[in-house]
């Protein structure tokens, strides 16, 4: 399904697409402080990243008001407004050129209802996956609603929302609409616990779920699953919520016998070596690897291929999914450009493309 074509021309005309922006493409604003910075950390934050992990642990903020320690938000009102009005997109044509090409397999989730053998991790789409380990059933940002914010789906969710059992344990990674969805929460099961970085709790409360809010290094325990929350080089901000109110954060999903790295949204940054020193071995890692262009706008907050291959190698992970493409269109690059630049960056450096695998939308993975 593809967003209406006449929809953002009428949204940009009338200002607001830098609304939307501010909600869901990484490293956008740094809204009311003007804050210019440049593509690279500044020499002050490039100390800390040299000196490695000691800044991770850092205080990073207090309710309502959150940064990243190592390297404080570079992203300014000014650049916003340049890359949606002034910049050229150098992919452009081909996007109005050609489909992009998303696989997609049809899943009924039935398996979902009753515990499995073989574990396995199911592709909603995004960064959305659930995860079966035993009687266990984790989803990581599940999104099942028609869009994010005005950005429409380009297919449906890869399996039914009905299809999710009861007493399942949900993670969200910040409250961006492509990550966190109203209609998703008030649609699933009502017995679901949503695990959210701090400040997330009572927006899911109001919604009449479950909350259980951590802050980075916390874990917390939901029947066979122990639940970590970690940093992430990212923002937050959401209508009704102030710009970086909420925390944002990636997850670590221990179920017993496997280790599940779910990296949310989250520029390249020291912490997955960090991760990989204290977590590893990782068995599978969602990491993303799209809304990256262009880099100058987007290094910050999004990975591209090249740093999501690092981060899987740094992690210590064994199978790495990519994931944050080929379902909204938030940014410059084609929806089904990650996984090929991905491919390429692969073949061109001798990586094991056997350990990555790129998912189709609906597609059941049982975990060898």
């Amino acid at each position: 399904m593809k967003p209406k074509i006449g929809r953002r021309k009428f949204l940009k005309r009338a200002g607001l697409v830098g609304l939307g922006a501010m909600g869901l493409a990484g490293g956008c604003a740094k809204m009311g402080l003007g804050i210019k910075g440049p593509a690279a950390p500044p020499p002050e934050a490039q100390g800390l990243v040299s000196r490695g992990a000691e800044a991770l642990y850092r205080p990073h903020g207090e309710p309502g008001r959150w940064f990243n320690p190592w390297w404080p938000n570079p992203g300014s009102r000014v650049n916003l407004y340049k890359w949606k009005f002034l910049y050229r997109n150098e992919f452009a044509e081909v996007k109005n050129a050609r489909t992009p090409e998303v696989s997609v397999v049809s899943n009924d989730g039935a398996y979902l209802a009753k515990p499995q053998n073989e574990p396995s991790i199911t592709c909603i789409g995004h960064c959305g996956f659930i995860i079966q380990d035993g009687p266990d059933v984790v989803l990581t940002d599940p999104h099942f609603g028609a869009g994010a914010f005005w950005h429409g789906r380009y297919q449906p969710p890869g399996v039914p929302a009905a299809s999710i059992p009861k007493g399942a344990v949900a993670t969200i990674s910040h409250n961006h609409y492509d990550h966190l969805d109203s209609w998703t929460i008030e649609n699933l099961p009502e017995d679901v616990t949503w695990f959210v970085p701090v400040g997330l709790g009572a927006f899911v409360e109001s919604l009449g779920r479950r909350a259980v809010e951590l802050d980075w290094w916390r874990s917390a325990e939901q029947g066979g699953v122990r639940l970590t929350c970690l940093p992430a080089q990212h923002w937050s901000n959401r209508f009704g919520m102030a710009r970086d109110s909420t925390l944002w954060c990636a997850w670590l999903v221990e179920t017993g016998a496997r280790k599940y790295f779910h990296g949310g949204d989250s520029g390249y940054f020291q912490g997955f070596r960090e991760f990989g020193r204290k977590f590893g071995p990782i068995d599978v890692a969602m990491l993303p690897i799209g809304a990256y262009e262009p880099r100058w706008m987007m290094r910050y907050s999004h990975m591209n291929p090249a740093e999501g291959l690092r981060a899987f190698h740094e992690l210590d992970a064994r199978w790495m999914i990519p994931m944050h493409w080929g379902t909204f269109d938030l940014t410059d690059e084609p929806l089904d450009h990650p996984p090929r630049v991905l491919r390429e960056h692969m073949a061109g450096t001798g990586a094991d493309a056997a350990r990555v695998r790129v998912m189709a939308v609906g597609e059941r993975w049982r975990i060898v």
